[in-house]
């Protein structure tokens, strides 16, 4: 797992993509809106975006947020991922400030509309909910768990059960109550 994880090299995938399209990181920041030295701290590993961040990332570079997941592309009509070939993309002192750990179920399939993730969303204080944003709708079920939502100006409890459907473009963010809180998510990048 730790070995499949450490494969992927998100900051050196991003840096190559960055460089196959002759952008300088400025070009990469004025096309995401993210700052300079947050992407530069992206591609040398020592932190891990978000999944917005990345989806951010994955849109300005022209290709599916799955690119960053995979080893070798398949284009098939199905594809399967067995539970011991999936990897979380884990959480540690390096990523602590976004307060969540994802896990993509299809990372194997390419030029898809939709990204499915485990998310563990750690407990943490509402002051330090990281909020995203980015172009699509999302799909969130919670599997485990008590979590706040909280969407613009809005916040709502979510418990084992619950789902919620949103327009991504809103400012969003969670976290745990009462501890970790476990989730399906599933975004849709509109092309």
């Amino acid at each position: 797992m730790n070995e499949s994880l450490a494969s992927l090299d998100l900051g050196n995938q991003v840096r190559k993509l960055r460089n196959q399209r002759n952008l300088t990181l400025q070009d990469l920041a004025d096309l995401t809106g993210l700052s300079k030295p947050n992407l530069s701290q992206i591609e040398n590993n020592l932190v891990t975006p978000p999944i917005a961040t990345l989806l951010k990332i994955a849109t300005a570079l022209g290709v599916p947020i799955g690119y960053f997941f995979q080893e070798s592309p398949q284009r098939r009509n199905m594809i399967v991922v067995r539970k011991e070939d999936r990897y979380g993309v884990a959480k540690g002192p390096h990523i602590s400030h976004i307060g969540y750990q994802y896990e993509p179920l299809a990372y194997p399939k390419i030029d898809k509309s939709m990204e499915p993730f485990i998310v563990e969303m750690e407990e943490r204080d509402t002051s330090d909910i990281v909020f995203n944003n980015h172009r699509g709708e999302e799909f969130l079920y919670v599997l485990e768990g008590r979590l706040e939502f909280c969407y613009g100006d809005n916040r709502v409890i979510l418990e084992e059960g619950d789902s919620l459907y949103f327009d991504s473009i809103v400012p969003h963010g969670y976290r745990g109550i009462g501890g970790s809180a476990r989730t399906l998510v599933v975004i849709y990048k509109p092309d």
